[in-house]
C-alpha cells in the first residue's frame, strides 16, 4: 500500500499561471461539443421527451405515481454520485488520466441511454426506465467532474466566464437541434424514418437509440483535441478505499485553512438541487399541470432552450466582469419569483411566460457556479475539487425530489411539488450570500 502523505494545504500552493496561453478556438469548440453532445441525456431523454411524455405517462400507472417512482430513483441516484464522484475526480489528479475516464464513462452513459429501447410501455417496465435514467445520471455526473476540470486548461483568469457559458450555450443548442431532429424525424409523422410508428411505445423507443448515438459522436472531439493532463508525482496513487480518507483530509484542511470554500460547496449544492429538479420535473408540470401536449412540449422545449442558451452566454461577460457570485445570486432571486408565480397560476399562458422566464435564469446560475469552483480550484486538484463540488451537488440531490414527491403526496397534486424545489432554491440562496472568495481564486 502507498505510505499516507499530507499534501500542503490549498493556501500553500503557488498561483495559478494567468499569464498562460489560453485554448485554442479549436479546443474550446471540442470541449464545448461535449456538453452538446451530452444535451441528448439531459434534454431528450431526462426532460422533455422520454421521461416527460413516455416514462410518466398514462401506460406506466399515471402521471402522479410514475412520477414519484422517478423521483425516488434519481434520490437513490444523488447517493451514489455524492459517494463516488470526489473518490472519482481524485484519482484522475493522481493518475493524469482525465481523458480517458472521460471517455468511459460517457460511454456508459450512451449505452445505458440506448438500453432504454428496452423499455416497454407497461407498468412493470417502469422500474426498469427509472433505472436506467437514474444510472445515466450517475455516470454522467461522475464524466462531468473530469469534463469541468478539463475546462481549466483552456482557459485563464480573463475567460473563464466565457468559456463556461459557451460551453452551456453549446449544451442548450445542442438540445434544440437533438429535439428538432427527433421531433421531424420520430415523434411528429404517423411514420417516421425507417418506418417507425408509436405501436408499442416505439417511436419513443427509437428516441433513446438516436440519443445514444448522439452523444457517442459529439464526445468524440474533445478526446483528440485536449492533450492529457500529466501526472502531479507529488500526489501519490492510493487504493479505492484509502482515497475516501484522502478526501476527508481535504475536507478538513478546507475548513481549517479555506472554510469560504467549503460554504460555497455546502451552498451550491442545495442550489444547484434545486435546478436539476427544474429541469428533471419542468416538463413533467408541463404535461401534467399546465395542459401541455407532445408539441406543446416540444416547441417550449426548443424555445426554451434559446432562451436558456442566450442567458448562459450573456452569463459568461458579466461573470468575467463583476464575478459569479453576483450572477448567481441574480440568478436565484429570478428563479424563486417566476417559479413562485407558476405556483399560483393556471394554463399554457402561465407556463409559456414564466416557465421562459425560468430558463432565462437557469443557465446562469449553472455556468456561474462552475466557474466559481473554477476559480477556487488550486492547481493539481481540480479533479478532487470538481469531484466534491459534484458530491456535494448529489450529497443532497435526494432533497428536491423527495420534496416534490412529498409535496405531491401531500397535497395530492403533483403542481405543489413546485414548492418543494422553491424551498430548496431559496436555502441555497441564503447560503450562499455570506460566501467570500478565498484571496488565491482571483489568481484563476
Amino acid at each position: 500500500m502507498c505510505p499516507m502523505t499530507e499534501y500542503p494545504p490549498a493556501a500553500a500552493f503557488p498561483p495559478v499561471d494567468t499569464a498562460k496561453a489560453p485554448g485554442t478556438l479549436w479546443q474550446i469548440t471540442a470541449w464545448s461539443l461535449w456538453d452538446w453532445g451530452g444535451a441528448a441525456f439531459n434534454s431528450v431523454m431526462t426532460t422533455f421527451i422520454f421521461t416527460a411524455l413516455y416514462l410518466t405517462g398514462d401506460a406506466f400507472g399515471g402521471a402522479d405515481h410514475a412520477t414519484a417512482v422517478l423521483a425516488l430513483a434519481m434520490s437513490i441516484s444523488g447517493f451514489a454520485i455524492a459517494l463516488l464522484a470526489p473518490v472519482a475526480g481524485q484519482r484522475t489528479d493522481h493518475s493524469g488520466r482525465r481523458k480517458l475516464w472521460l471517455g468511459i464513462n460517457t460511454l456508459i452513459v450512451a449505452l445505458l441511454t440506448g438500453a432504454c429501447f428496452f423499455v416497454q410501455p407497461h407498468e412493470s417496465y417502469l422500474l426498469l426506465g427509472c433505472m436506467l435514467i437514474a444510472a445515466g445520471h450517475v455516470f454522467f455526473e461522475i464524466a462531468g467532474v473530469n469534463y469541468n476540470a478539463m475546462m481549466l486548461q483552456i482557459s485563464t483568469k480573463h475567460t473563464i466566464g466565457k468559456i463556461s457559458g459557451f460551453g452551456w450555450a453549446a449544451g442548450y443548442l445542442g438540445g434544440i437541434v437533438a429535439l428538432l431532429l427527433v421531433y421531424f424525424g420520430l415523434i411528429k409523422p404517423d411514420v417516421g424514418v425507417f418506418g417507425i410508428t408509436s405501436a408499442d411505445g416505439m417511436t419513443y423507443r427509437a428516441v433513446a437509440v438516436f440519443s445514444a448515438l448522439w452523444i457517442i459522436i459529439f464526445s468524440i472531439p474533445v478526446l483528440f483535441a485536449i492533450p492529457e493532463r500529466k501526472p502531479d508525482p507529488a500526489m501519490p496513487r492510493v487504493g479505492f478505499f484509502r482515497s475516501y480518507l484522502e478526501l476527508f483530509r481535504t475536507v478538513v484542511r478546507l475548513g481549517r485553512t479555506e472554510p469560504h470554500t467549503l460554504y460555497f460547496l455546502i451552498s451550491s449544492a442545495i442550489f444547484r438541487d434545486g435546478l436539476a429538479a427544474i429541469f428533471t420535473f419542468g416538463a413533467v408540470l408541463a404535461v401534467g399541470s399546465f395542459g401541455f401536449k407532445t408539441g406543446d412540449v416540444l416547441i417550449f422545449a426548443i424555445a426554451g432552450n434559446v432562451v436558456a442558451a442566450l442567458g448562459a452566454l450573456s452569463a459568461g461577460f458579466f461573470d468575467d466582469r463583476f464575478g459569479p457570485k453576483a450572477v448567481i445570486v441574480t440568478s436565484l432571486c429570478g428563479l424563486l419569483l417566476s417559479g413562485g408565480m407558476l405556483l399560483f397560476l393556471d394554463g399554457k399562458t402561465a407556463f409559456w411566460v414564466f416557465g421562459l422566464i425560468l430558463t432565462l435564469f437557469v443557465g446562469p446560475a449553472q455556468s456561474s457556479a462552475r466557474t466559481f469552483m473554477g476559480r477556487l480550484a488550486p492547481e493539481g486538484q481540480e479533479g478532487e475539487l470538481f469531484g466534491l463540488y459534484a458530491t456535494t451537488g448529489r450529497a443532497v440531490s435526494f432533497l428536491a425530489p423527495l420534496l416534490f414527491g412529498w409535496c405531491i403526496v401531500i397535497f395530492g397534486a403533483q403542481k405543489w411539488g413546485i414548492i418543494g424545489i422553491l424551498v430548496v432554491l431559496l436555502a441555497g440562496l441564503l447560503l450562499l450570500l455570506p460566501v467570500k472568495a478565498p484571496a488565491h481564486a482571483a489568481a484563476r
